[in-house]
């Protein structure tokens, strides 16, 4: 560390006498301290043990200031500042490979967030490949097709519920960061591409058969509804748990062009009641913001019963996934192999 006091250069004259780190208590009790470490930490003579620039240089730590010295106290303060500002988290590849004028609307569509699509694919994929026949591979196509527009879906009702919460959402320390919130989008170029994500997913309900693009065009009404349910219930998970499994319902009948309810309304209700359990949990950490703004969730609803409510849930996911395959046929080693999913849900469940 360069010392604060001055020095003189390029003089055969000493030095003005000056208050230095020697003449100070505190210094002296710090220079002793040293010189009682080991031989390497001693100065190599007397002179130079009294030389401010060889203690200020040498023994002295870099936080060490004289007490006149400002400069270095300013310096000091202003390190322990930055050591106190908590690392960035590490930029998304929206914000690494995106143009800045596209980010807004892939953070609107979570598209930095891909485990939603996951939630709102996986029911999707469970019926394609349950309704597949016997001894032949799930449809392809049709799996890709749900997997863009699990992505549409998943933007659009992302897209509506921030449009809807965007007075919530400032309020809210998850989520003031959002485009309406922040400000980065206006709620017309939120509706815009609002319009857009719905005319891409039209494009993709029409390759189903009639009855798949009715079943899955009445699934609208619960997109938009969801984001009020906060309003009104203490169960908008539940609600949400209706509108994400919806596609349990059509990858069914997207390639039997029915619905056999022994089958299917087991394989529903344990995508809801699997819904309920990890949106319980993330509902967790916005319960102080919640009830500051006033919106209701199955996390207040179950306050310090959370961990028996979401077993019994956990429970009846598994047990409805169970007799859904039953009910399908799929033989004992199938469902042999739900064991793992009981082992990650008590897993979960047991902190």
């Amino acid at each position: 560390a360069i010392s604060p006091f001055p020095h003189t250069h390029g003089q055969t004259s000493s030095p003005s006498p000056s208050p230095g780190p020697v003449s100070n208590p505190a210094a002296r009790r710090h220079l002793i301290t040293l010189s009682r470490r080991g031989p390497c930490l001693r100065p190599p003579s007397a002179s130079a043990a009294a030389s401010s620039h060889y203690i200020d240089r040498i023994l002295l730590p870099s936080s060490f200031s004289h007490p006149l010295s400002t400069s270095s106290r300013d310096k000091d303060t202003d390190r322990d500042k930055e050591e106190s500002i908590p690392p960035l988290p590490p930029a998304s590849w929206v914000e690494r490979l995106l143009p800045e004028a596209a980010r807004p609307y892939a953070m609107l569509a979570r598209l930095d967030k891909p485990i939603g699509t996951w939630l709102l694919a996986w029911p999707c994929m469970w019926s394609i490949t349950i309704a597949a026949m016997p001894g032949k591979l799930p449809d392809l196509k049709m799996l890709a097709l749900f997997g863009c527009g699990a992505v549409l879906l998943r933007g659009a009702g992302c897209t509506v519920n921030d449009l809807l919460d965007r007075d919530i959402d400032n309020k809210v320390e998850r989520t003031k960061s959002r485009p309406f919130a922040s400000g980065a989008l206006t709620p017309s170029q939120g509706v815009a591409f609002l319009g857009a994500q719905l005319l891409l997913g039209l494009g993709i309900l029409l390759q189903l058969n009639n009855f798949s693009r009715v079943l899955g065009a009445s699934s609208l009404l619960l997109v938009f509804s969801y984001p009020l349910m906060k309003r009104f219930t203490f169960w908008p998970q539940a609600y949400l748990g209706l509108t994400f499994n919806w596609g349990a319902l059509l990858g069914w009948a997207a390639i039997r062009g029915s619905l056999d309810p022994a089958i299917i309304l087991p394989l529903y209700t344990a995508g809801i009641c699997w819904t309920l359990v990890y949106d319980t949990i993330y509902a967790h950490q916005d319960k102080e913001d919640d009830l500051k703004v006033g919106v209701k969730s199955t996390a207040l609803r179950f306050g310090d019963s959370t961990k028996q409510w979401i077993s019994a849930f956990g429970a009846a996911s598994i047990g409805s996934l169970a007799l859904s395959g039953y009910n399908a046929e799929l033989g004992w080693c199938s469902l042999l192999r739900m064991s793992r999913s009981t082992k990650s849900l008590l897993f979960l469940t047991s902190y």
